[in-house]
């Protein structure tokens, strides 16, 4: 077994044990942490099974069967990791630990946290290791202008998922859970889209790819925009049965506070779909330059 190979072991048996001690930490607290916890304990689990999967491919040598690049997929992983673990260590601080009193409940779940913060660091590194190993071998999709837009847009999905995943949210409205259905449809197509680059299916539709790429971001960008207006609308216009004053939900109440209340959760996924929408407006605007600049290079060439 090589160095490089010796060094990727490290970090995934490191990734293993952050991973598994964040979520065992977690579920050792008990009941009544919420939707955002629950969230978080499933992106802990999802990455420690992913990883002891790839862990286990790597030591018995299949990677040459996978239908994809080995290496497209170790680094794919590995931001998609960094970034789940970030958003997991973010959720749970601000929604959870800083409602804990003082005492050992506070300090296990701080003690989690660190972990996943840990495991986000250890992903990163891996992702920075395999770049600098494979430079110059092969072209990673998420060290591309689109592929950091779809990274970002992925961060951003995942802090939805986990606030949206208290159905209280949601449940008494149908426009609201157009929205909910919104964020999973765009979460949907952007994985599909990522899939389709990972195992290189651009290579067979040169022309058509990024068309295909433009219309499923431009149909995200109006999809978002829908969320956009129909989520603070029903949410925070009393005609609409919102609730246009924090004051007004009991969930705020300084005696009931136990996470982050219901109100508060409402206004950050209205504002986190803002930030998507933004961020997919900027790659709809990539995409369109890009298809500009291809058919007027073609078109010069062709004279």
């Amino acid at each position: 077994m090589d160095t490089d190979r010796v060094r990727l072991c490290v970090y995934r048996l490191l990734q293993l044990f952050s991973t598994c001690a964040a979520f065992s930490l977690v579920a050792s607290l008990g009941t009544g942490m919420g939707a955002v916890s629950h969230w978080s304990m499933f992106i802990w689990c999802f990455c420690f099974v992913i990883t002891l999967i790839t862990f286990m491919v790597q030591l018995g040598k299949y990677q040459p069967s996978l239908p994809f690049s080995g290496k497209s997929f170790l680094f794919t992983y590995a931001c998609l990791a960094t970034v789940f673990c970030l958003s997991a260590s973010i959720m749970y601080a601000i929604t959870y630990i800083q409602f804990l009193p003082h005492g050992p409940f506070r300090d296990q779940a701080t003690a989690a946290t660190a972990f996943s913060c840990i495991a986000c660091v250890l992903y990163a590194l891996e992702a920075a290791f395999l770049w600098l190993l494979f430079l110059g071998e092969t072209t990673f999709y998420f060290a591309t202008i689109h592929g950091l837009f779809k990274l970002l847009e992925t961060l951003v999905a995942c802090i939805i998922f986990a606030f949206i995943s208290n159905t209280y949210l949601h449940q008494h409205q149908p426009a609201l859970v157009w929205c909910v259905a919104v964020y999973s449809i765009c979460f949907t197509l952007g994985a599909v889209a990522m899939l389709l680059k990972l195992v290189k299916f651009e290579n067979r539709l040169h022309t058509f790819f990024p068309r295909f790429l433009l219309g499923q971001t431009v149909l995200s960008v109006l999809l978002y925009a829908s969320a956009l207006i129909l989520w603070p609308l029903y949410q925070f216009n009393q005609e609409f049965g919102g609730q246009p004053q924090r004051s007004s939900d009991v969930s705020c109440s300084d005696e009931l506070a136990s996470t982050l209340c219901i109100w508060d959760q409402k206004l950050t996924v209205a504002i986190l779909t803002a930030i998507n929408l933004l961020i997919y407006v900027a790659d709809m605007a990539y995409w369109i330059h890009f298809i500009f600049i291809r058919s007027w290079a073609s078109a010069i060439t062709g004279l």
